[in-house]
């Protein structure tokens, strides 16, 4: 079994700063690419920011310069620091990651169960 579990969020005021934790475990063989995706109510599900296992990343347009997405592949984790935040970053923060199992080695991808972030004075 595979588990991910977010930490971090919280109420924040406008321009202030968070930053979340997604920890991944389990009998976990490898991990490629790791994720942050955002809901708010009332909205689709959206990709935040993309970590891949070279290192390299990617983000969405509204938080390029203000989030930057990390991990630390020896203790299994992703961090999205977020920076500068506005009431529309508001939302229920998901971790996502592809990781392959001992039990079938086969990539899949698993979520977590998400943390609340809320901006606002």
């Amino acid at each position: 079994q595979v588990q991910l579990v977010e930490s971090g969020g919280g109420l924040v005021q406008p321009g202030g700063s968070l930053r979340l934790s997604c920890a991944a475990s389990g009998m976990i063989f490898s991990i490629r690419d790791m994720g942050w995706y955002r809901q708010a109510p009332g909205k689709q599900r959206e990709l935040v920011a993309t970590v891949y296992s070279d290192g390299s990343t990617a983000y969405e347009d509204s938080v390029k310069g203000r989030f930057t997405i990390s991990r630390d592949d020896a203790k299994k984790m992703a961090y999205l620091s977020m920076n500068s935040l506005k009431p529309e970053d508001t939302a229920v923060y998901l971790c996502n990651a592809d990781v392959a199992a001992y039990s079938d080695y086969r990539f899949l991808y698993y979520w977590g169960q998400g943390t609340q972030v809320t901006v606002s004075s």
